[in-house]
C-alpha cells in the first residue's frame, strides 16, 4: 500500500465566483429585525439567537468576498465585521445588547471583542440567564458517521453552555469534492438524543458506521474541511450553510488542539504501476489491450489525485462526477479513446468492490450509475468543447469568446427543455390545469390522489398556480411511467415533498435571501425534515429525466417550467445562439 501523509492544500484552489450577500441592514432601519430578536429573547433556549448572530457574521465574513478582489488586494465591497458591530452599537436597545453579547463570543478579533465589551459595560439591559451564561462553553464527545462507499462523513460534536443548555454540532464533509465542509448546523439537543434520531433515520443500515472520534481529531478534521470549503468554487450553499459556519467554528474552537486531520494516501508511480498490473492480471482486467491500459491509468489519475485520493473507492456520485465532468474536461483525447472509459470503469468498479468486500447490491447501484451517465458522456465527448485549462477558464467566465463554450451552453439548455423545444420556447404562464387520472392505472388512483392533494395544498400556501400545474403534470407523468412507485409502501407526504422539491429546484425557485423559499421550509411543511428531495432520484429516474446528483435538476421538457424560468432560458439562448 502507498504511504500516507497528512492532508494539505495539494493543488491551487478554484476561484470563488460569487460575492457577499446584499448589504446588511442597520438595526435602526429594520424594525422587523428588532422584533425578531425580541421574540428570540423569549425562547427558553439560545440556539435561535445563536444562529441569527451566526448568519449576520456569515454575511460579513471576508471569505465571501469576490476572489479577484482578494487576489488583487482591493478593499472588500461587502459588509465588514466592523460595519456589523457598529450597526448594533449605534442603537441602544435591549435587543441590540443581546446581539452584541452573542457577537462578543463568536468574533475572533480581540480588538473588536474589546470594543463590544466596553459598549456592553455601559448598558444595563436585563437579559435572559441563558444569554448571560453562554460561556464558559463545555465541549464533550465527538462522533463520526460514514457510509461504506465513502462519499462523505458526518461529524457530530457535543457542547453545553454554562447555563446548562445542550448543543449538538453537525458538519457534513464531502470527500468527492475534496474533503470539504459542505453543510453544517447546530441543534438544541444532547448528542445522545441526536444520535438516536440519526440512527433511526439510517434505519439500521448495515452500510452506515458510527464511531467515536477524539475531540482533538474532530477539531482538526472540521477546521481543515471548513478552510478548504471556504475557498472552493462554486461556494457550497444550503439552507443552513454557510450561515451556520461562524457558530460551528465558535463551538469547534473550544475543542482541544493537536488532533489528527484527514490523511490522504500518496500514490507513487510504483504504487500505481503495481495496482495497474494487479487489475490487468485479475479476472476483471483480462482481455484489455494497451489503449485500455492508458484509459485505466486516466481513471487512476482521477482516483489518486482527486476526491479523497483512493482509486478503489467508487460510488454512484463518484461515477457521475467522473463521466459528466472530469473525464470530458480534464483528459484531452479523441472520442474513440475516451469512448473506452465506461467499459474499463465497470471492470474497475467490480474489481474495487470485490477487493473491499462491498455488498453486491451497492456494486449494482454503482454500475447502474455508469449506465445512467454513459449516453450523456458519449454525446459530450463527441461534441466540440473546451478542455484542459480552457474548460476551467470558460467555467469561470474569464474567456468570453469561446465558440465551443457557446455550443456547450446551448446543449445545456437543450437538456433543460428538450432539443426540439428550445428554438420555439414560449413564455406564457402555465394554465390552471387539473390532474389527469385517465392514463394512470386505476389501482394507484387513491395513492396518487393523496399525493396530489398534499401537493395542491402546499402550492396554495407556499407557491402559486403555475407551480401547482407543473407539480400535477410531473406527478401524473411519473405515475404513468412507473406506477409501481405508488404501489410500494411509503408516506404520501414523502412523495409529495419530493414532487414539490423537484419542480421548485428545476425552476430555480429556492433562495437564501430574506423571504425566499427554502428546501427546509418545504420539508417542514410536509413534516419530512430538512431533506424534502430524498425520494427525488427514484421519481426522476421514472421519467428518465437528465437529473444530476450534485448540480441542478434538469427535466428535459418545458411542460414543468413556469413562465419566469422559461423567460430566463430564452434570454440565455439568445445570448449564446450564433447570429443567423
Amino acid at each position: 500500500m502507498p504511504k500516507r501523509k497528512r492532508r494539505g492544500r495539494r493543488s491551487a484552489p478554484r476561484l470563488h465566483q460569487a460575492g457577499p450577500d446584499p448589504a446588511l441592514p442597520r438595526a435602526r432601519e429594520e424594525p422587523d429585525l428588532i422584533a425578531d430578536v425580541h421574540r428570540m429573547l423569549g425562547q427558553p433556549h439560545p440556539v435561535e439567537l445563536l444562529h441569527f448572530a451566526s448568519t449576520l457574521l456569515a454575511v460579513a465574513d471576508p471569505r465571501a468576498d469576490d476572489p479577484f478582489t482578494r487576489v488583487h488586494g482591493a478593499p472588500s465591497k461587502g459588509v465588514t465585521v466592523a460595519d456589523l458591530v457598529s450597526s448594533f452599537v449605534d442603537v441602544r436597545r435591549r435587543e441590540t445588547t443581546a446581539v452584541l453579547t452573542v457577537l462578543a463570543q463568536m468574533i475572533e478579533d480581540e480588538l473588536t471583542v474589546q470594543r463590544i465589551r466596553r459598549e456592553l459595560a455601559r448598558r444595563d439591559d436585563r437579559l435572559p440567564v441563558w444569554l448571560t451564561r453562554l460561556a464558559p462553553l463545555t465541549v464533550g464527545r465527538a462522533v463520526l458517521t460514514a457510509h461504506v462507499l465513502g462519499d462523505g462523513d458526518n461529524i457530530m460534536v457535543a457542547a453545553r453552555t454554562d447555563a446548562g443548555h445542550h448543543l449538538t454540532v453537525f458538519v457534513y464533509i464531502d470527500h468527492n469534492l475534496g474533503t470539504v465542509a459542505k453543510d453544517g448546523f447546530v441543534i438544541h439537543e444532547p448528542i445522545d438524543q441526536a444520535l438516536a434520531s440519526f440512527r433511526s433515520a439510517a434505519n439500521r443500515d448495515p452500510d452506515v458506521a458510527f464511531e467515536e472520534l477524539s475531540p482533538a481529531d474532530a477539531r482538526a478534521r472540521i477546521t481543515e474541511a471548513i478552510d478548504l470549503g471556504a475557498i472552493t468554487v462554486p461556494p457550497f450553499e444550503t439552507d443552513t450553510w454557510p450561515a451556520a459556519r461562524p457558530l460551528v467554528e465558535w463551538i469547534v474552537r473550544h475543542l482541544p488542539e493537536g488532533g489528527q486531520g484527514y490523511e490522504r494516501p500518496e500514490w507513487s508511480d510504483e504504487d500505481r504501476r503495481a495496482l495497474t498490473d494487479e487489475f490487468l492480471a485479475s479476472e476483471f482486467g483480462r482481455g484489455l489491450d494497451g489503449e485500455d491500459r492508458e484509459v485505466f491509468e486516466s481513471l487512476l489519475w482521477f482516483g489518486c489525485d482527486y476526491g479523497p485520493g483512493d482509486p478503489l473507492r467508487w460510488s454512484p456520485v463518484a461515477v457521475e462526477i467522473l463521466l459528466s465532468d472530469w473525464l470530458p474536461r480534464k483528459v484531452i483525447a479523441d472520442a474513440e479513446f475516451l469512448g473506452r472509459a465506461p467499459d474499463v470503469l465497470r471492470r474497475l468498479i467490480r474489481f474495487s468492490h470485490t477487493r473491499r468486500g462491498i455488498r453486491p447490491s451497492l456494486t449494482e447501484e454503482t454500475l447502474a450509475a455508469v449506465d445512467r451517465w454513459e449516453p450523456e458522456y458519449r454525446r459530450t465527448i463527441a461534441a466540440p468543447r473546451p478542455q484542459g485549462p480552457a474548460a476551467l477558464l470558460a467555467a469561470m467566465g474569464v474567456l468570453d469568446d469561446l465558440p465551443s463554450y457557446d455550443m456547450q451552453m446551448l446543449d445545456i439548455l437543450r437538456e433543460v427543455v428538450g432539443a426540439d423545444a428550445l428554438d420555439d420556447l414560449n413564455t406564457s404562464p402555465l394554465p390552471d390545469e387539473p390532474l389527469d387520472l385517465s392514463p394512470i392505472p386505476p389501482d394507484v388512483h387513491d395513492k396518487v390522489t393523496d399525493v396530489a392533494d398534499l401537493v395542491d395544498a402546499c402550492c396554495g400556501e407556499l407557491l402559486d398556480t403555475e407551480h401547482r400545474t407543473a407539480c400535477r403534470r410531473l406527478l401524473g407523468d411519473i405515475a404513468v411511467a412507473d406506477p409501481a412507485i405508488f404501489r410500494r409502501r411509503g408516506r404520501a407526504e414523502t412523495a409529495a415533498a419530493a414532487i414539490v422539491w423537484i419542480v421548485v429546484k428545476a425552476n430555480h425557485g429556492f433562495s437564501q435571501r430574506p423571504g425566499g423559499l427554502t428546501a427546509k421550509a418545504v420539508g417542514e411543511w410536509f413534516g419530512v425534515g430538512n431533506t424534502p428531495g430524498q425520494r427525488a432520484p427514484t421519481l426522476l429516474q421514472a421519467i428518465d429525466a437528465p437529473r444530476r446528483y450534485y448540480a441542478d435538476v434538469r427535466l428535459g421538457s418545458p411542460r414543468y417550467l413556469v413562465a419566469d424560468r422559461r423567460r430566463g432560458i430564452v434570454e440565455t439562448r439568445d445570448r449564446y445562439r450564433p447570429p443567423t
